[in-house]
């Protein structure tokens, strides 16, 4: 069994994996937090703010910068774009990609990961794109794998509502399946010659069709871009679905996960790795995961706290309503300030709800506002304040408790 094979592993010391979750916006996770006077996040579109961020985390021996995506607006709260809007929560947002080139560039070692939607665009053309920015990056590119989660992308995108969730998950079995083809198999290592004498510049019988026809991709290639120094990127998955779980057991390399407590995570993880052993053959400790989690540190407690209140003051109550509706699909506009949601008549939110409550229970009452102020700072992930050893405590838990291998740190 997988969870054996992990128990075997308890006596060693992991190596932890350490990334900085970012995004091409202000505030990321905590939306508001940009009116903080040293909040740096509100020069997203600035080359320079990049470069250093990479500079500084390469320096700390962060092994990478994992950057979020997504390509639509959360219109959900309030059936609205406005809130989001005006409490600039994950708006205005700018393209991944695009910024990783600078930063390899001023680095040697640090990784980067991009979010990448497979739903939106042809596997032939995003191929080209990554294959051309793990050569800039000479090989230290990740790509996570989104099949996306917001209606306002696709109707931007030319498609009235979302596929179904289960066919997206299916059109993204297809998209892998012609990605692995022209990152893997339309290239020979040794294709490109570089012959000056003969002139012959890749050698024409080294390179071939992938002559691909599936269900929803007509791909007869071969790729445009010579291999990569990985071929294909890391490959990062974050699906906590039934679906998306399994897709992450067979192709991922390393999944980042998000949830208020360790034995939530335990759960997730513990499926995805027996499915991986069980239906895929991998070795499940090949697969490594990573907590979302948000630290706020100070050089005592007390520090620690002033500076959580402080940032209290900046977080947007309509920036997070707008966010978890994104999340979750669920408008918490129709519910009254005073409004208990664990009594509301949806199924939906009362079990949401439920989850935060249960691990949160030093609030007696949860409304929408109750909600809004657990998610304005950090997100779906957990919160730790305290000093860089209460932190360190914390962190530790877990790594015992929750089987993770690393976290993804948000900044607040």
């Amino acid at each position: 069994m997988a969870s054996q094979d992990r128990t075997a592993q308890q006596g060693k010391k992991k190596s932890l994996i350490v990334n900085a979750f970012v995004m091409m916006c202000s505030g990321h996770q905590s939306p508001g937090l940009w009116r903080h006077s040293e909040d740096e996040s509100w020069r997203f579109k600035d080359t320079e703010h990049w470069v250093e961020l990479a500079k500084l985390l390469e320096d700390a021996k962060f092994h990478g910068i994992f950057i979020a995506d997504v390509l639509g607006g959360y219109d959900v709260y309030k059936k609205s774009l406005e809130p989001a809007i005006i409490s600039g929560a994950q708006w205005p947002l700018t393209e991944p990609l695009a910024v990783i080139p600078a930063m390899a560039a001023a680095t040697k070692n640090i990784g980067f990961g991009a979010t990448v939607s497979v739903t939106y665009e042809q596997p032939y053309h995003l191929a080209r794109r990554l294959s051309t920015v793990d050569h800039l990056t000479k090989g230290r590119l990740g790509w996570n794998i989104v099949t996306g989660y917001l209606d306002s992308a696709a109707r931007n995108l030319g498609h009235p509502v979302q596929l179904a969730h289960d066919e997206r998950y299916a059109q993204a079995e297809e998209y892998m399946e012609v990605m692995y083809k022209l990152f893997n198999s339309s290239w020979r290592d040794d294709a490109v010659k570089l012959d000056r004498e003969r002139g012959i510049y890749t050698d024409p019988t080294l390179v071939r069709q992938i002559d691909h026809n599936g269900k929803y991709f007509s791909v007869p290639g071969p790729h445009v871009v010579d291999p990569s120094p990985q071929r294909t990127p890391l490959l990062l998955q974050a699906g906590a679905s039934k679906p998306g779980k399994a897709f992450a057991a067979q192709h991922a390399e390393a999944i980042f996960t998000s949830a208020h407590a360790p034995a939530v995570c335990k759960k997730n993880i513990a499926e995805i790795r027996q499915v991986a052993k069980e239906q895929f053959g991998r070795d499940p400790n090949n697969i490594k995961v990573l907590a979302l989690v948000t630290p706020i540190l100070g050089r005592t407690e007390e520090e620690a706290l002033a500076k959580y209140n402080e940032a209290k003051k900046y977080a947007s109550t309509e920036g997070a309503l707008s966010l978890f509706g994104g999340w979750t699909g669920m408008d918490l506009n129709q519910y009254g300030d005073d409004e208990e949601l664990r009594q509301v008549e949806s199924n939906a939110v009362r079990s949401t709800v439920e989850g935060y409550a249960k691990f949160s229970p030093a609030n007696s009452k949860w409304t929408k506002h109750t909600v809004a102020e657990h998610v304005s700072l950090g997100g779906n992930g957990p919160l730790f304040v305290g000093t860089p050893s209460q932190v360190a405590d914390s962190l530790q838990v877990w790594i015992d408790e929750a089987d993770v291998d690393g976290f993804n740190f948000v900044s607040s």
